[in-house]
């Protein structure tokens, strides 16, 4: 018997105002699915990951995690379900240490009372190494734990956005959505960036749904791809399938994609 999809969404839609945002989306992933949604600026896609979220609840359709529907709840009540995301510009906690803004996350998975904390109480202080002994195994996964006590905006770039990832792991998701991690990357960041994105899957056992726009990027790493266009969707297949299709290439391309020029929309 298979098993039923991680994330389902079923019929989905969302208006703002007169705009169409998410027309009639349906979407499954499988647990261990690494799946790209792709499409020119306003097509949708970062609205479909404010729906996944909770910060837009759907005019229609449903989205469920693992049977459970996520249409109505609180964002952190879907965090704490088993869904994280990252964003197009990094929003880290800058003035924070790089350790503590794993930290912070960690603690969506404990539960701390008041007098706990004031008190010190022993159970409190075993949490805290857990919080802590986490966040440094995370911190050493992604490279980054010889930097744990700086702040987070004195990284460089392309380590800020492993530390978004870290924190984002460090919720404990099972659903890990990526807003166009490779902007303003270089040719050797972004194949590193590829390399960390199939990693993640593997390693940390989890389901990706990824917003890119460099193709090269998307080509490489994505067994399955969403091609929305005005909230719908126009295309899903494999990357060889998306390359060939003639309604992608009509509506944004021109000519078949070429993975070898990392092109993008």
């Amino acid at each position: 018997m298979s098993q039923p999809p991680l994330l389902r969404m079923a019929d989905v839609s969302l208006s703002f105002g007169g705009l169409r945002a998410v027309d009639g989306l349906s979407l499954e992933l499988a647990a261990g699915d690494l799946h790209g949604l792709i499409g020119p600026n306003g097509a949708g896609k970062t609205t479909v990951f404010n729906l996944i979220t909770g910060v837009y609840r759907p005019d229609h359709g449903s989205i469920e995690l693992a049977g459970r529907k996520l249409a109505g709840l609180a964002p952190w009540v879907i965090a704490e379900a088993g869904v994280a995301r990252t964003f197009q510009n990094i929003r880290l906690f800058a003035k924070l240490s790089v350790l503590d803004n794993v930290r912070v996350a960690c603690h969506l998975r404990v539960r701390h009372s008041m007098w706990g904390a004031v008190l010190r109480t022993p159970a409190h202080l075993a949490d805290e190494r857990l919080i802590h002994d986490r966040s440094m195994q995370l911190l050493e996964a992604f490279g980054l734990a010889g930097r744990a006590e700086q702040a987070a905006a004195s990284l460089p770039y392309g380590d800020q956005r492993r530390l978004e990832f870290a924190r984002a792991l460090a919720t404990g998701t099972r659903l890990l959505l990526l807003d166009e991690p490779a902007a303003g990357m270089n040719s050797a960041e972004k194949a590193a960036l590829a390399d960390l994105i199939r990693s993640l899957r593997e390693r940390f056992e989890l389901t990706i749904l990824l917003i890119e726009h460099d193709m090269s990027v998307i080509m490489e790493v994505c067994q399955t791809i969403t091609v929305l266009d005005y909230g719908q969707m126009i295309a899903r297949g494999t990357p060889a399938q998306i390359q060939r299709d003639p309604q992608v290439i009509e509506a944004y391309l021109g000519e078949p994609l070429d993975m070898a020029k990392g092109g993008g929309w």
